[in-house]
């Protein structure tokens, strides 16, 4: 495994330099479509973070029958302020790493939501 270099990791630990959250989101048609990284049967439903350009998001549901999948929806109307109909599974029914359709919301104005919810830690 390969080491950091000393400055990075003094400036992360000393400093509390953070590199920037990038996430992945992606323009549609009919809004944007964001990449989310599911973690099912965890003790609380929230945001985690972000991981390899994904919404990390865990939900108490089991991944059985799509119950998950309905839990992250839930998640992420919630914290966005939509309607149920505005957050749409594209792919990822039975991957960890799923696409939703978020109606109604351009990519900068979902990238500033997310990052002010994860820079802040309000999940």
């Amino acid at each position: 495994m390969r080491k950091a270099p000393l400055s990075f990791v003094w400036a992360l630990c000393c400093l509390k330099v953070w590199p920037e959250i990038m996430i992945h989101v992606t323009e549609h048609a009919e809004g944007s479509i964001l990449v989310v990284r599911a973690l099912p049967g965890a003790r609380r439903n929230s945001i985690m973070g972000e991981v390899g350009g994904a919404v990390k998001i865990a939900v108490s549901a089991s991944p059985d029958k799509g119950k998950a999948n309905q839990a992250i929806i839930e998640v992420l109307r919630e914290i966005l302020g939509v309607k149920s109909s505005q957050v749409e599974l594209l792919s990822g029914f039975t991957s960890r790493q799923k696409r939703f359709l978020i109606r109604g919301w351009s990519k900068p104005s979902l990238e500033a939501r997310l990052s002010s919810l994860l820079q802040s830690g309000q999940t």
